[in-house]
C-alpha cells in the first residue's frame, strides 16, 4: 500500500501537518468508518467519514464523525439549499477519483463545496480518509477545515 495519494499530496502542498495511519480495511464491514475506528483503536467521534451528496442537485462533500448520521435537512441548510440527498456511489467515485471506502475530501478530482461537522472542531486531532482504503490521515480538525476551505456547521442528526 502506498502512503502517498492525491490526498496526502494535497495536504503536503497546503503545508498541513499530518501523519499517515494504515489499518486492515475490511471490505465486508457494514460501516467502514466504524471499522476504521476500531482498527485504529480510536473513539469513532474522532474518526471522520467523508460523504458525497447533492444539495439542490449540485455536488457537495461533508465530513462527519463515523458514529453519527448526517441530517439531510442540516446538510442542505449548511449550503443554503432546500434539499439534500446522498450521491450514488458510482457518481461519487467518478467525481472524486477515489473508490468508495477510500474517498477523501482532500485531493478530489473536482473541487466541490465542503462542510465539516462543527462538533469535530473541538477535538485536538481527528482521522480522515487519506485517499485509499485502509489509509487515514491524522491532523488537527482546524487544519482540515482550512485546507478544504470548508464551512463548519451542525450536520449530524
Amino acid at each position: 500500500m502506498s502512503k502517498t495519494t492525491r490526498a496526502t499530496q494535497a495536504l503536503a502542498k497546503a503545508g498541513v501537518s499530518f501523519s499517515v495511519h494504515i489499518y486492515d480495511y475490511d471490505p465486508t464491514a457494514e460501516r467502514v468508518g466504524l471499522q476504521a475506528a476500531e482498527a485504529l483503536g480510536e473513539d469513532p467521534s474522532r474518526v471522520l467519514k467523508t460523504l458525497m451528496a447533492e444539495v439542490d442537485g449540485k455536488p457537495v462533500c461533508c465530513v462527519v464523525p463515523s458514529d453519527r448520521e448526517v441530517s439531510m435537512k442540516r446538510l442542505a441548510s449548511a449550503f443554503r439549499g432546500k434539499s439534500a440527498a446522498m450521491m450514488k456511489p458510482a457518481d461519487a467515485e467518478r467525481l472524486t477519483g477515489y473508490h468508495v471506502g477510500g474517498i477523501s475530501p482532500f485531493g478530489q478530482k473536482k473541487l466541490v463545496p465542503t462542510a465539516i461537522e462543527e462538533a469535530a472542531l473541538s477535538e485536538a486531532q481527528v482521522y480522515i480518509n487519506g485517499g485509499q482504503r485502509g489509509l487515514q490521515v491524522r491532523l488537527a480538525p482546524g487544519d482540515a477545515k482550512a485546507a478544504l476551505r470548508a464551512v463548519a456547521a451542525p450536520l449530524i442528526a
